[in-house]
């Protein structure tokens, strides 16, 4: 059983990181992935198992403006504009979910932006 590798590495840790992180109505998770081109963030009530506010880097909304930027950047414009739909639900604070990633690069990028946009973590 000495499965091992990077993909399943993160997936332990999102489990520790997961055991201390719930979201609640008042306070819901905002969860983030990373794939090797895109990123993706959820805003998510686990009380209910509802998915409240999304945001990609393949959002219409900012594809094009994505598109000739680097990764990072990309980030940052997928962090403002989760918080936006989620500022415009009513949630301003959420609890923050790495997903096992380092709090680094893409991951900080994208939290930073968020709290620039209003966002409580």
């Amino acid at each position: 059983m000495g499965k091992s590798g990077p993909r399943i590495a993160r997936q332990r840790r999102h489990i520790r990181v997961r055991a201390k992180v719930e979201g609640t109505t008042s306070r819901p998770r905002l969860c983030v992935f990373r794939s090797l081109n895109h990123i993706y963030a959820q805003v998510i009530d686990d009380s209910l198992g509802h998915t409240l506010a999304t945001a990609s880097t393949l959002d219409p909304e900012i594809r094009s403006a994505a598109d000739s930027k680097k990764k990072t950047d990309k980030s940052e414009l997928v962090g403002s504009l989760v918080a936006r739909r989620a500022l415009g639900k009513g949630i301003s604070q959420v609890a923050f979910d790495r997903g096992g990633y380092k709090y680094h690069g893409r991951i900080k990028a994208l939290a930073e932006a968020a709290r620039q946009q209003g966002l409580k973590f």
